[in-house]
């Protein structure tokens, strides 16, 4: 990774970790980074946090881990929806442009919650289903922007923008925030706050986009939401009801867009 792009991956991590500190005020101790690629954000999050002991975990096919680059962090190949740890290992649980990838998002979502600690923070982002255009602000060239950009548009037109048939479709915001509240109690959505420290010289062209939230929801590229797990969460078969829930209300969202 050059130094270039390095640099713009650390200073949205950095952003991020603002937004939730702005909201959660949390001092973790065991932070786990789910999907952590090739292990820069575990690095940051570990040197920004240096008393925390921090795991990145990936399942390593698309990413080679960056053992020297991620240093605190410690960093594991590991499935997001089996994870090898005990129940309430972390205090901080953070996870960016990852869930959309996993064959059974769900799943990792109830892992994530299982090893949050009750009253641990959380973190997760993923790709913006409404989104017009997406990848602008990507550490790559203007030719893959591009192309994935067709990309997407070819798995809209072809009816399979959904991440399980492998679209980087992600979710929408309603959704990702529902999903979040069901598996860990708490949540609140922050796409705003994080593009406004991301993009701190543009925060007027924000304050105008804030008056046309129809217009807004379609050109943020990304959705992000921050909580904390609540102690007494429903059991998992209420849980389950209620999702499907979740999911039958976000399907008649997007047939009636």
């Amino acid at each position: 990774m050059s130094d270039s792009v390095s640099e713009i991956s650390e200073s949205k991590t950095r952003a991020l970790i603002s937004v939730v500190e702005q909201h959660l005020s949390p001092n973790p101790s065991r932070i786990l980074v789910v999907g952590c690629g090739t292990g820069q954000e575990a690095g940051t999050l570990a040197r920004h946090y240096p008393n925390s002991y921090t795991i990145g975990i990936d399942i390593g096919r698309q990413f080679a881990l960056d053992h020297p680059g991620a240093r605190p962090a410690r960093l594991l190949i590991m499935d997001a929806q089996k994870l090898a740890f005990r129940d309430g290992s972390f205090d901080f649980v953070y996870s960016f442009h990852a869930l959309e990838h996993m064959p059974d998002a769900e799943q990792a979502l109830a892992e994530m919650s299982r090893v949050l600690a009750p009253g641990g923070a959380f973190c997760v982002g993923t790709p913006n289903k409404k989104r017009l255009i997406g990848y602008l602000g990507s550490d790559t060239s203007w030719r893959n922007k591009l192309a994935w950009n067709l990309a997407d548009y070819s798995c809209r037109l072809r009816g399979r923008w959904e991440n399980i048939y492998g679209a980087h479709a992600g979710y929408y915001a309603d959704e990702l925030l529902l999903r979040c509240q069901l598996h860990f109690g708490a949540a609140q959505a922050v796409s705003d706050d994080y593009y406004s420290a991301v993009y701190a010289s543009q925060r007027r062209l924000f304050g105008l986009l804030a008056l046309a939230p129809a217009l807004k929801e379609r050109i943020l590229p990304c959705v992000y939401v921050v909580g904390r797990k609540c102690p007494h969460l429903g059991e998992g078969s209420e849980r389950r009801a209620d999702l499907e829930q979740v999911c039958g209300r976000t399907e008649e969202a997007e047939d009636a867009g």
